[in-house]
């Protein structure tokens, strides 16, 4: 009895491994960029995209699916990143794939960015190719996601876009981040459309973000907007009493 009542003791005295392992869990990243004007531009957002990762020299894969995996945006993707250190890589999918496996390949990396382009397109082509399911495991995995235009309104659960013909409308994204998303918000055609899109219903309350910044989210939450252009940010848009509240969002300045 008496070595029972110690063996209890000193099993109180012990801390549970549940909050460990929660607490060792890896942070859920998503950088999102709203785009850029020039490589100039984004060769300091790309910098602190393979910064995140924490690693040296991360290997960092780009998905193109939504430019068709054209060819001209897998060849600026190498000029632009092997400025910088880390191994750039790339995965498409409108061809006969010489991986033989998506999942293996994209789990195997530190990083993989999203390219621009036809974000409705992109959306359904990662379904039918389950690559929305690896992504989903490669961020509880604990690698990095991001991405520009397409690739950064796709993890919303709606965005503003350009992919049907015609004046710019509402899509249904991922839902890996809360409210609604809009990118190129510093050009005129998006800063009057997506502000119509919640005013109307159509969208949620979310976030904007011009050409030259980023938002980056942990764990959901957004916690840092940064840019490469002086007056680059994000906004929140909101709905106020029937009327949009358009409220800008403090951004660290990373230089060019």
């Amino acid at each position: 009895m008496r070595r029972c009542s110690i063996l209890l003791a000193l099993l109180a005295l012990c801390p549970s491994s549940t909050p460990a392992r929660a607490q060792d869990a890896p942070k859920k990243i998503i950088f999102a960029i709203g785009g850029w004007k020039s490589p100039k531009d984004a060769l300091p957002l790309m910098r602190y995209f393979v910064g995140l990762t924490g690693k040296p020299n991360p290997k960092v894969c780009l998905l193109p699916t939504a430019m068709g995996d054209s060819s001209d945006s897998i060849v600026s993707w190498y000029d632009l990143m092997n400025q910088l250190e880390c191994r750039p890589r790339h995965l498409r999918l409108f061809q006969p794939s010489k991986v033989d496996s998506f999942e293996d390949y994209l789990l195997d990396m530190d990083a993989i960015y999203v390219g621009g382009g036809n974000t409705l397109n992109m959306l359904a082509i990662w379904k039918e190719q389950g690559i929305d399911k690896v992504l989903q495991k490669a961020l509880k995995k604990g690698i990095v996601l991001g991405g520009g235009s397409a690739g950064a309104i796709c993890w919303f659960d709606q965005a503003c876009t350009d992919s049907r013909p015609g004046k710019l409308t509402a899509i249904d994204g991922l839902g890996w981040l809360a409210g609604s998303a809009c990118p190129h918000f510093d050009l005129e055609k998006r800063r009057a459309a997506y502000p119509d899109l919640v005013l109307a219903g159509t969208l949620k309350d979310g976030l904007a973000c011009d050409e030259g910044a980023g938002i980056l989210f942990e764990d959901s939450k957004l916690v840092r907007v940064v840019s490469s252009l002086p007056k680059a940010t994000a906004w929140k848009v909101t709905r106020q009493d029937g009327k949009i509240d358009l409220s800008p969002l403090e951004a660290q300045f990373l230089g060019k």
